[in-house]
């Protein structure tokens, strides 16, 4: 699961409170039932947070589909795989149930990433308010999670991904029964 499932603190500060009691509700109740049904969560590294810590600005998928990310994304995530691999190998004692992202992360969006003309110096600009609108919600996932999916394939598996998203609170709730 996205690493921010079990650690919000890693998370750009988002300062729309209604979205964030919202995610949170459903964050809650789905780590709550997985736990509950017996279901073992793995997190996975923060690509953002490994990259740029916990000063930095929000970014869109933009910005990160980059060949310099997409490694970063790609490091980070083989001992992930190589742990999952090792799970999938054992299908009697094992059984990987998928991955779990952040519906609207530039990173861990599995339906929906954002999408903007962000980028550049903020101080000098003239249309920062038309930078900050032209940011989108657009069908398809985050780099990461894009990441991830090409070298589940790339080593022959192929597993559900679903995200969190909290104006879909159930699509999350069916991976915890």
């Amino acid at each position: 699961m996205a690493h921010c499932f079990l650690n919000t603190a890693s998370k750009v500060v988002l300062y729309n409170r209604r979205e964030i009691k919202a995610e949170e509700k459903i964050r809650r109740r789905f780590v709550h039932a997985a736990l509950d049904a017996g279901i073992q969560l793995r997190q996975l590294p923060c690509p953002e947070f490994t990259m740029y810590g916990t000063k930095r600005w929000g970014h869109t998928s933009d910005q990160f589909d980059n060949p310099f990310f997409r490694r970063h994304c790609r490091n980070i995530l083989i001992p992930v795989l190589e742990e999952a691999s090792a799970y999938m190998a054992d299908p009697k004692n094992f059984d990987v149930l998928g991955f779990a992202g952040i519906d609207g992360s530039p990173s861990c969006g599995v339906d929906y990433t954002c999408t903007g003309r962000w980028g550049g110096s903020l101080d000098c600009r003239d249309d920062l308010a038309a930078v900050v609108h032209s940011v989108r919600l657009v069908k398809r996932r985050g780099i990461f999670f894009d990441e991830l999916e090409n070298l589940l394939k790339e080593q022959g598996f192929v597993l559900p991904f679903t995200g969190l998203y909290a104006p879909e609170p159930e699509k999350i709730m069916h991976l915890a029964q």
